[in-house]
């Protein structure tokens, strides 16, 4: 069968270009208001109004994204009838779940029912508050910023075992126990690594820790950790080969099988987000955040290379996706305990040890 070629570059070049272009205008119109704007509670407002407004059209389209790529490396042409190249199939499954009967079990602890969805979805919105665009362009340039992330990124585990338990079903009680276990398990190896960063800059403050990385990016000397976050990333949003909560073989759909309609969108909009955010996480860290890789390209607008790095990492998560099978929750254990745990702890005291021994502690 002939695979037809303007298809395939649209899915793999241009899709990702796209994105790339959302972001950049996202983030000059938010330079503008920050720049521009007087009031500061009405800037805080607007800041705030607009942070969301696109992260949400953000997230919508990396559904799109997400299954064109896949389409496009399992040889079919995925969302293609709604809207030209399918650009509009986003609105149209927001309007699907939008009109869709609310269903609560009649056995189910309704509040908490409700309140789940909404944990998970507010807390991965609240992570972006210390993200810098640019430099000075950030809602809250906090001294704590690192800090804050990691623990914004570990509550939200709580949403999903509310959601487990509150439904009163064994199976997303039983996906609410795996994803807490699983979250948990390599929270352990990504605080070691983030303290091993920590240790290079000497600031958890987010704009020193970019600003640190001016010579040289931290992927290079911290190879491994890098490679090791990366992995980890994956188990700690829950997606594939590490989405064990969700895992539709063993548990029907996880910690969600009893969500319906926008209750269940919250759920999905939260997951996306919180991708977005752990792309966003590690292009901070390791490379470089708004810096451009040489110093010749400095006249190309910063947030367009913080945008480009995240995209990178987004189409990192879709490709584990189309090309790993899911891991047995044993085989997750072992890496997260076995491996990762050791390894991480292992770097941190390898490169405390070269950072006193050479005196390049910073002060």
């Amino acid at each position: 069968m002939i695979y037809n070629i303007d298809k395939m570059l649209f899915k793999i070049v241009f899709l990702p270009l796209i994105l790339i272009a959302g972001f950049y205008y996202f983030s000059i119109a938010y330079i503008v208001i920050f720049k521009f704007l007087s009031l500061p509670i009405l800037l805080l407002v607007l800041q705030i109004l607009l942070l969301i407004i696109l992260l949400l059209i953000a997230v919508a389209y990396f559904t799109l994204a997400e299954r064109k790529i896949m389409g496009a490396m399992q040889r079919r042409k995925g969302p293609n009838v709604v809207g030209i190249y399918g650009l509009m199939q986003p609105l149209a499954d927001g309007l699907k779940l939008f009109i869709k009967e609310t269903i609560l079990p009649s056995n189910a602890d309704k509040k908490l029912f409700i309140l789940a969805p909404i944990i998970t979805f507010s807390l991965s919105l609240l992570g972006w508050a210390v993200i810098p665009f640019s430099k000075g362009v950030v809602v809250a340039d906090i001294n704590l910023g690192l800090l804050y992330m990691f623990a914004i990124s570990s509550l939200s585990v709580y949403g999903i075992i509310i959601a487990g338990w509150s439904s009163n079903s064994k199976y997303a009680f039983l996906g609410a126990l795996r994803s807490a276990a699983q979250m948990v398990s390599y929270e352990v190896s990504l605080g070691l690594i983030l303290l091993t960063v920590v240790l290079s800059v000497g600031s958890l403050n987010i704009t020193e820790i970019i600003l640190a990385q001016n010579d040289v990016w931290f992927w290079i000397p911290l190879f491994p950790l890098f490679i090791m976050f990366c992995i980890s990333a994956l188990a700690e949003t829950n997606r594939h080969p590490f989405d064990l909560p969700e895992a539709e073989s063993e548990l029907v759909s996880g910690f969600n099988v009893e969500y319906s309609a926008m209750i269940f969108a919250l759920f999905f909009l939260g997951e996306y987000a919180n991708m977005l955010l752990m792309s966003a996480f590690v292009s901070i860290l390791f490379l470089g955040g708004w810096l451009a890789p040489v110093f010749l390209l400095d006249f190309i607008p910063s947030s367009l290379w913080l945008g480009l790095k995240i995209d990178i990492f987004v189409i990192f998560f879709i490709w584990t996706r189309a090309a790993y099978p899911r891991y047995r929750y044993d085989q997750l254990m072992r890496l997260g305990w076995k491996v990762f745990l050791p390894l991480s702890l292992g770097l941190l005291i390898l490169v405390a040890g070269i950072l006193l021994s050479c005196n390049f502690l910073p002060n």
